[in-house]
């Protein structure tokens, strides 16, 4: 039971951490962990375990907005120097590829498109910029523009890099996954126009998952993450896992 209230606090526990905490051993805590999922009273991940009710539980935007800041601005700071002048880039919605494209001004050599409503804002506020503003139906659930009329428009351009948002990032099944089938589609689009997808996603979203599949991992070329997730990849393929860079919050 104090597994079970420990998950209620974090999002993520790993075994190193049960074991220090309740001062057993690795395999008295592994058995405790099947047993508990046997009930149907946490979920097994790599390394650890998460609570079982956080499938398909999308948080609001005003709640992502303000979660995990220096996560978010690390792996901005990594993915923006993927960038390289004379770039097509497609910014996912979202609030890390936000942080993106707070890094992209004055950086006018670039061409930015992007269906998220923030990002264009953004992209307003600085120096000129050439970018492009995705139309179609607005859905403030991540303040983006999605539907048939986002995917048309999409397929119009040829891009060099794609910076795609993930609702989880499953590695048992090794799958990049959102949250509505809607926004799947809109995603597979941007996919398509892509030469090199690489994927943003804070350590948080490696402890749940989500509805829709977007794409497999092995079809991404990079995952950028932050230090929380390297706990997760411990027992993943080798092939899969160098598509995983680390990037580790600015000290102050």
């Amino acid at each position: 039971m104090k597994i079970v209230e420990l998950l209620q606090e974090e999002l993520f526990l790993n075994i190193t951490t049960l074991t220090r905490r309740l001062k057993v051993s690795v395999a008295t805590i592994r058995r405790d962990l099947d047993e508990l999922e046997q009930a149907g009273l946490l979920r097994r991940t790599h390394g650890g375990a998460v609570s079982i009710n956080q499938v398909a539980q999308d948080l609001t935007h005003a709640t992502r907005a303000v979660s995990r800041l220096p996560q978010k601005a690390a792996i901005a700071s990594v993915a923006a120097g993927m960038i390289v002048d004379g770039d097509a880039v497609l910014l996912d919605a979202g609030t890390t590829t936000l942080e993106i494209a707070k890094l992209l001004s004055g950086r006018n050599s670039l061409t930015v498109i992007s269906n998220g409503l923030d990002i264009i804002n953004e992209l307003t506020r600085g120096e000129r910029h050439n970018f492009y503003s995705v139309g179609g139906e607005y859905t403030d659930a991540n303040r983006s523009f999605r539907g048939p009329l986002a995917e048309s428009f999409i397929r119009q351009f040829n891009v060099d890099k794609l910076f795609l948002n993930a609702a989880s990032v499953d590695l048992e099944r090794g799958l990049i996954c959102t949250s509505t089938p809607v926004n799947a589609s809109v995603e597979k689009a941007m996919m398509e126009v892509s030469s090199r997808v690489i994927v943003v996603a804070d350590y948080s979203k490696f402890t749940k998952s989500s509805l829709s599949v977007t794409t497999r991992i092995e079809d991404v070329d990079v995952i950028v993450t932050d230090k929380g997730a390297q706990s997760f990849l411990d027992n993943v393929p080798d092939k899969l896992r160098r598509k995983f860079v680390i990037a580790s919050p600015a000290r102050s």
